[in-house]
């Protein structure tokens, strides 16, 4: 059902796409301008970037501190593309690896998920068969220490970037955990960690419930297993499924597209709309639905972006899905990101996408079917306790209710 079509970004996370591309960085490279006497140039003419050498010249030789040439170099490089939209960036070789390992999901290191809670750095979830999980870590512990140095909530960033390494190195994490008098310490060996983006538990009544934090390459293959499981015990297949995008900013294109071809029979998920030829083009959904038919409730909020815009909006002009929660953010570009030299890449705006009806997201969001005004957050728990949130809750109900009738579930809706 899924497959790879066009490589680009939906989000604030990227994916390689084509050939290399080199950075321009002849304009300030290997050149020390005089001081030459400004020039009048009309916008837009050849020697408007004399002004630029000009700047450039009088940093270097008046500055108050030197200033090596390659700051300048991609101090300039860095203010041109973020003069150009919030979503393109230029990307050092550092930041460039991390999304790389945030999009192909999977990364070396212990295998725990956390988040900041209360002031802490909680385990969110310890991820199955990682080094954490089979030494004991729990779901609700609290990283205390990380190699000896304590670990605080505001910096959680580095706090991630300390948990990992390369494969087969080790790390020492403390760890509180309720009715312990004592931190608990674990030696763990770093090892390759497949990142679960999809989150599934069944529901009462024979209902479902999938969460998608993001959309990395291997997110539609995770789907597929999670609603296997869901299913496998009900031989009539699911009454309905709860999908949470709650939250959920984004991802790679092709995964978001995968997602709502998991649910789409025929029809235009996205169309895009660029300058280049590649920047234009239409993903359509392939046959084949993964739950057959059975009703859906999409969960939204205000940090459902980009990829889960395109899922959400997919499913809602084909008459999939309904919307439950809050608008959503209103991200309506794709990125393409383009390696450069010395392992670092661009970030660049390409493309603007559309609905199956043509309607633009951008800047403007989702309204859903149904408002839950102070419920759409998403809570940042196991998914076996999602039957207990009120959106979710909501949610259930307006699919018990919709087996009385569409017309009936939309009037209890309100």
């Amino acid at each position: 059902m899924t497959r790879a079509i066009h490589t680009a970004l939906a989000v604030s996370v990227g994916v390689l796409v084509g050939a290399g591309l080199t950075l321009v960085g002849g304009v300030l490279a290997d050149r020390e301008p005089s001081a030459p006497a400004p020039a009048k140039a009309t916008p837009g003419s050849a020697i408007d970037h004399r002004l630029l050498d000009e700047v450039v010249a009088r940093v270097r030789r008046e500055y108050v501190e030197t200033v090596p040439q390659t700051a300048i170099e991609q101090a300039a490089v860095e203010g041109v593309v973020s003069s150009l939209d919030p979503h393109s960036a230029f990307l050092t070789a550092g930041e460039y690896d991390e999304m790389r390992a945030s999009t192909a999901g999977s990364y070396s290191g212990v295998g725990i998920e956390v988040s900041a809670q209360d002031g802490r750095v909680v385990v969110v979830s310890p991820i199955e068969g990682s080094a954490a999980a089979r030494a004991g870590v729990r779901a609700g512990d609290v990283i205390l220490a990380v190699d000896g140095q304590p670990v605080t909530p505001a910096k959680l960033d580095e706090t991630i970037d300390r948990m990992r390494g390369d494969v087969g190195s080790h790390v020492r994490l403390a760890v509180g955990r309720g009715g312990e008098p004592e931190p608990l310490l674990f030696d763990l060996e770093r090892s390759e960690v497949h990142v679960h983006t999809v989150r599934a538990a069944p529901l009462p009544g024979g209902f479902g419930y999938v969460r998608i934090t993001q959309f990395s390459d291997s997110t539609p293959s995770d789907l597929d297993q999670a609603l296997v499981d869901l299913t496998a015990a009900r031989p009539k297949g699911l009454r309905g499924l709860v999908l949470d995008l709650r939250g959920n900013p984004g991802g790679v294109l092709e995964s978001a597209v995968g997602v709502a071809d998991e649910f789409l029979e025929a029809g235009v998920i996205v169309r895009a709309d660029g300058r280049t030829v590649d920047a234009r083009f239409e993903m359509d959904a392939t046959a084949g639905d993964a739950v057959a038919g059975a009703p859906i409730v999409v969960l939204v909020d205000g940090g459902s972006a980009s990829g889960s815009e395109i899922v959400a909006g997919a499913l809602r002009d084909h008459g999939r899905a309904t919307l439950m929660g809050e608008r959503t953010f209103g991200k309506g570009s794709v990125q393409t990101v383009i390696p450069l030299r010395d392992g670092q890449a661009l970030k660049l705006t390409t493309s603007k996408y559309f609905t199956p009806s043509g309607v633009s997201i951008h800047e403007r969001g989702i309204e859903p079917d149904i408002v839950l005004a102070g419920l759409a957050r998403a809570p940042e728990v196991p998914p076996q306790t999602m039957a207990k949130d009120a959106a979710v809750q909501a949610a259930v109900q307006y699919l018990r209710d919709r087996g009385l009738g569409t017309q009936y579930a939309q009037a209890a809706s309100r």
